[in-house]
């Protein structure tokens, strides 16, 4: 779940019109390089809040599965809500708590570039990993947008839909080589939010019998 929730922030505010451009280095879609840049500084200008509906589809398009989650996030700090499981990260540490299980794992927070859980560094170093294709404007203004991995992942795409009237991200769908998708549509986006460094901690005061399981 927490690679996944995080390829939304990948996509915040990829918006704009490009035209793919030819190089000796191959097709470069140098309009959508701006917009990736674009879209790392609209993510880390100011603190925001989003619901996500996650939809997984099987081969066939048939839905399996459906789940909610509510997102905070700010320079690199998060906090994820989904049902029964809260994810924090302060860019120090992680804490997962499973409030059923009445636990929360403890582990360090990624700083590798490629990895998902850092959209800011992804987006920012975005072309060592993927390929970025801007893929055409909708007639009510949705911009579509494919990330292809240029190393084997589990997915084979990511397509990112974007309502260009106000840069905010619409959907996002990995695209399995099964055929499979899981697809993460966005609503109630808000931007400037007001945020503590305590929203991104484990609340461990507050929560004394959880058991704390450091793994770092």
């Amino acid at each position: 779940m927490k690679r996944i929730l995080f390829l939304l922030l990948v996509a915040l505010g990829f918006v704009g019109q490009a035209q793919i451009t030819h190089t000796d280095k191959g097709d470069v879609d140098q309009n959508a390089e701006k917009i990736l840049k674009q879209a790392a500084a609209k993510i880390n200008g100011s603190a925001v809040s989003f619901d996500v509906t996650m939809v997984s589809r099987d081969a066939n398009k048939k839905e399996q599965n459906r789940q909610t989650a509510k997102v905070l996030y700010n320079k690199g700090k998060y906090r994820v809500e989904a049902g029964d499981n809260i994810l924090y990260s302060n860019n120090a540490n992680t804490w997962h708590w499973d409030k059923l299980a009445n636990e929360c794992t403890l582990t360090k927070a990624s700083t590798d570039n490629t990895d998902l859980m850092n959209p800011a560094g992804l987006l920012t170093n975005y072309s060592k990993n993927f390929r970025a294709k801007y893929i055409r404007l909708e007639n009510d203004g949705t911009a579509v947008i494919d990330l292809t991995p240029k190393k084997g992942r589990s997915f084979h795409k990511i397509r990112i839909l974007v309502n260009t009237k106000t840069n905010v991200l619409k959907s996002l769908t990995l695209h399995n080589y099964d055929s499979s998708s899981s697809e993460y549509q966005v609503t109630n986006f808000k931007s400037g939010v007001a945020t503590t460094d305590g929203d991104f901690v484990f609340p461990s005061a507050k929560n004394p019998k959880v058991e704390i399981i450091d793994m770092r």
